[in-house]
């Protein structure tokens, strides 16, 4: 690749819209991260703050022509590192694209830019009596963009799904600055490949996005909530496998262990009972006396699997209150953890939902063998655990303990069937550990496919399929 001091960067300057390039090495830098510890983050030649398709393709043609790398990347919530720089590349931050661009009630679809914050879509969205039901914890700071880029999933999709079932079509431009269209507009279509698809997940590996089409839902029902406690975190796994095997529907199933309700509540006011063991959070949005009947349920199969209490309540208020202290796991335990020197690794392993109690009797075997603290909350109707190692940042010693436990937690993902990402990405966390979830066969193909989309191993070379 070119060294940056032949670069002609005034070149690509008047290609773009005025403003656009960013040069100053402070402001470049602060844009080299995302929230992701332990991922390396190189000095970027310059910033490209994009507001049209024309400056992304301005970049990406600019960069095929000098074989620079171009990270592409939005709000920069990632947990894994897929947006942090690499030395000499364009950064291409596409935040600014943030129209939504349209609307259709008719078809239940909305055609949005990929800076588009995911809870001003579904502000926008309420006034059309429609809704988009993927609720990842960052909703209120993640991209539509960043969402699509992960397939991220959140609290609701144990019912409605992930980002990849809502994703109709969309546009991207190529390494070499070519636009595309993939997908379909329709509810319906089989032509050709689904390369829509191909590039839900890609983490900017295939091409950067610069419009998507969304599938919607009408307006969701307003759900009653139930509060199981129970004595630990095996005996709430066993509930949901054994929920869920009889048939259940709710349209959410959170878990959360005892040390993580206890840093909620030193958080915050949000009415958590104190020293239980794990609690799920249940929520069902069945139409007429169908919700009541399926919380009741739930009553009875946490019971019958040691739980001690179940609270149910029709208050919206109470509702409310529940899913804020759950989407408050995260600055919660960032306050806690930065109480005790900084350090914070967020997992992010999917299991089958019949080995969640297996998973938590092994998990707490890995948190007892490490000088590290373990705590968990996840998306439980899915299997989808976010066990979070906390330590000090400082002392070496925990450090490795700390990468020890994060990598032992992977291996019991896998060891049960599962993956090493259900909603994160890989990025530069986790890459190496890609190539141990897929065998032979589908490394060849992964390879072959970022060969033929990126001849020029320019799109964030390095990151997931690196």
């Amino acid at each position: 690749m070119s060294t940056t001091t032949q670069i002609p960067t005034q070149e690509l300057e008047a290609r773009l819209s005025p403003g656009a390039l960013v040069m100053d090495r402070d402001v470049i830098d602060s844009y080299a991260y995302d929230k992701a510890m332990f991922c390396p983050a190189g000095q970027a030649l310059g910033l490209v703050r994009a507001r049209t398709v024309d400056d992304v393709v301005a970049v990406m043609a600019f960069a095929a022509e000098h074989r620079l790398p171009v990270v592409s990347q939005g709000a920069r919530t990632g947990l894994s590192g897929a947006a942090n720089a690499i030395d000499g590349c364009l950064l291409l931050n596409v935040a600014a694209m943030d129209e939504i661009v349209d609307i259709d009630p008719v078809n239940q679809t909305c055609r949005v830019q990929p800076g588009v914050i995911n809870r001003d879509l579904k502000t926008a969205l309420a006034e059309h009596g429609l809704s988009y039901p993927p609720d990842p914890g960052s909703v209120a700071i993640s991209t539509i963009g960043g969402n699509v880029a992960t397939n991220a999933g959140g609290m609701c999709c144990v019912k409605y799904g992930v980002t990849k079932d809502y994703v109709r079509a969309m546009t991207v431009v190529l390494a070499d600055g070519t636009v595309t269209k993939l997908g379909r507009q329709t509810a319906k279509g089989v032509a050709g490949l689904d390369l829509a698809a191909l590039f839900v997940g890609s983490e900017g590996t295939l091409g950067t996005i610069v419009e998507v089409t969304l599938a919607l839902k009408p307006a969701l029902t307003q759900p009653i909530t139930a509060v199981g406690i129970f004595p630990d975190t095996a005996s709430a796994g066993r509930t949901v496998t054994e929920y869920m095997g009889s048939g259940a529907n709710p349209s959410m199933l959170e878990f959360i262990d005892g040390p993580s309700v206890a840093m909620i509540n030193a958080y915050g006011d949000f009415g958590l009972p104190d020293s239980v063991g794990a609690l799920l959070l249940v929520q069902s949005d069945a139409k007429g006396a169908g919700a009541m009947e399926e919380l009741e349920a739930f009553r009875r199969v946490a019971e019958s699997n040691g739980g001690t209490e179940v609270f149910v309540s029709d208050d919206p208020a109470d509702s409310e209150m529940l899913v804020a202290a759950r989407r408050a796991v995260a600055p919660a335990m960032e306050k806690y953890a930065h109480a005790r020197g900084g350090g914070e690794l967020v997992d992010d392993v999917c299991v089958p939902r019949s080995a969640l109690g297996e998973f938590f009797e092994r998990l707490a075997v890995i948190d007892a063998r490490f000088d590290v603290e373990v705590a968990t909350a996840g998306h439980a109707g899915d299997g989808n655990m976010h066990p979070s190692v906390v330590f000090d940042a400082g002392d070496e010693a925990q450090v490795s303990q700390a990468q020890e436990a994060f990598a032992a937690i992977m291996q019991l993902g896998l060891d049960l069937g599962g993956t090493i990402t259900g909603e994160h990405g890989v990025g530069f966390l986790k890459r190496e550990w890609l190539g141990r979830e897929l065998d032979a066969g589908a490394r060849l193909m992964h390879t072959q496919i970022k060969d033929a989309l990126d001849p020029l191993g320019i799109l964030n070379p390095g990151k997931m399929l690196g």
